[in-house]
């Protein structure tokens, strides 16, 4: 029987896309093939291309053997079913698209994606709260990561690099939740940032001078606002010579140099034990001679432990951190130097922040949805007991389209750095107009105009 023969009259089209009703035939497939292929399936060093076509041909005998089905949805079952095994089951096609940023999974039924910056529900399912377990189970175990009544929330990457995060009950009482931050598949530079409205061409330029200069950068932001791939877009300004630690919660970074070494943090095992922090990689890295190092995000003691391999020796080492803005980035860096539980005076801690960092980088996400990077500022030295801050280039908003677009550049401010002394030291030039003010046409609206011509 067709799929719209087994719809009665009385059903609403919102209730058909939360009915599988080959969800029976699915499962009992898919247990079919996985007892069959199983070993195949979970071992690495099988060649993908033909496992799927052995996959895909086990299913379709399986399907033959099924009656009342028509061709058509025979082609999607064994589609559905092929993605449950070898990808993310109803995810997959949404992983394959790169125009979708993020995927939230609100339940079995309830599926969202980010798209330009907006919010859009879409119409993809699961076949029920099991279906959804099974993906996220083959999710998390592909990093040796599990998830169950014991452990349940956790963090972990696909294969691309994408960030996953899922929480199951009973911390979640919305059913199984999955959110997964899509990185591009193409490591993005500063010239695709450029293209990409967030950054200006003159700044492009500048923060490449500054990565060879060997400034100590911090990149600071919302949630979703494009810090770690701005930290990837910087990391390729690095000289392929340097011997680089990346040390991250979950790896993401991609850097193309020759001399990369990367460190993922360790989570506990069941019995509580064998956790292996960022704060542990750090301080575990500065004895691999790095030249320089770069960690994900900063978000605990291992704040205490960067700013000391800042004032060590290693210049030129990149970090994120969340903020709303630069001011806001050094107060959380000294509270997270407080966590690291030694009972430093602020003034001492912020004598540290100020002499380690050169330059914070902050990023907000527009009305509009596009992430800009609006503020590049240099940290200088203390006044009194507060951090001084120079902003260097400013966003500057021009005007708002009727369709909410925003348009607007990062412009300089007019003041100069006092650490061009690095750049001189590493003989980088920098252009003679870069930091100047450039006037601006003068906007006149329609209606002051209209008003001029009387």
């Amino acid at each position: 029987m067709e799929l719209h023969e087994r719809i009665s009259p009385g059903q609403s089209a919102a209730s058909n896309t939360k009915v599988d009703p080959f969800a029976e035939i699915k499962n009992r497939i898919h247990l079919g093939v996985i007892e069959d292929l199983g070993r195949q399936i979970f071992n690495d060093d099988v060649d993908r291309a033909a496992l799927k076509s052995k996959v895909t041909a086990e299913i379709t005998t399986r399907l033959s053997q099924e009656s009342g089905i028509a061709r058509e949805d025979r082609v999607v079952i064994a589609e559905d079913i092929t993605d449950d095994i070898l990808g993310h089951g109803p995810l997959e096609r949404l992983l394959a698209d790169d125009t979708v940023t993020e995927i939230m999974v609100n339940g079995p039924s309830d599926i969202w994606i980010e798209r330009k910056g907006k919010l859009i529900p879409t119409s993809v399912r699961f076949a029920d709260e099991s279906h959804l377990r099974r993906i996220i189970n083959k999710m998390v175990a592909e990093v040796g990561r599990r998830i169950d009544e014991s452990v349940p929330m956790v963090d972990a990457r696909l294969a691309d690099g994408s960030r996953v995060n899922a929480v199951i009950p009973p911390l979640s009482l919305s059913g199984p939740l999955v959110t997964i931050r899509k990185f591009s598949k193409d490591r993005w530079d500063l010239d695709d940032l450029v293209r990409k409205d967030a950054l200006s061409l003159d700044t492009a330029d500048f923060l490449r001078r500054c990565v060879e200069a060997e400034l100590n950068v911090l990149v600071s932001g919302g949630t979703g606002t494009g810090k770690t791939t701005l930290l990837n877009a910087l990391s390729t300004a690095i000289p392929d010579s340097d011997r680089i630690i990346t040390i991250e919660d979950s790896a993401e970074l991609r850097l193309n140099q020759r001399h990369v070494l990367r460190m993922e943090c360790r989570p506990s095992n069941v019995e509580g034990e064998g956790a292996v922090e960022i704060r542990d990689l750090v301080r575990n890295s500065l004895r691999m001679r790095p030249d320089r190092i770069i960690v994900g995000e900063v978000r605990g003691a291992e704040a205490l432990d960067m700013l000391q391999a800042m004032n060590t020796g290693h210049d030129g080492s990149l970090c994120t951190a969340h903020a709303n803005s630069a001011r806001d980035a050094l107060a959380r860096i000294e509270t997270m130097v407080l966590m690291a539980g030694y009972d430093l005076p602020l003034r001492a801690i912020r004598q540290q922040v100020c002499s380690a960092l050169d330059l914070i980088v902050h990023l907000e996400r527009l009305m509009d949805g596009s992430r800009r990077v609006t503020t590049i500022t240099e940290v200088q030295r203390m006044e009194s007991d507060v951090i001084g801050l120079q902003p260097l280039f400013d966003f500057k908003v021009d005007s708002v389209t009727e369709t909410r677009a925003v348009v607007g550049s990062l412009r300089a401010t007019g003041l100069r750095p006092t650490f061009l002394d690095k750049f001189e030291k590493r003989s980088i030039k920098l252009p003679a107009n870069l930091f100047q003010v450039v006037p601006q046409p003068v906007q006149v609206s329609p209606l002051a105009a209209r008003v001029g011509t009387r």
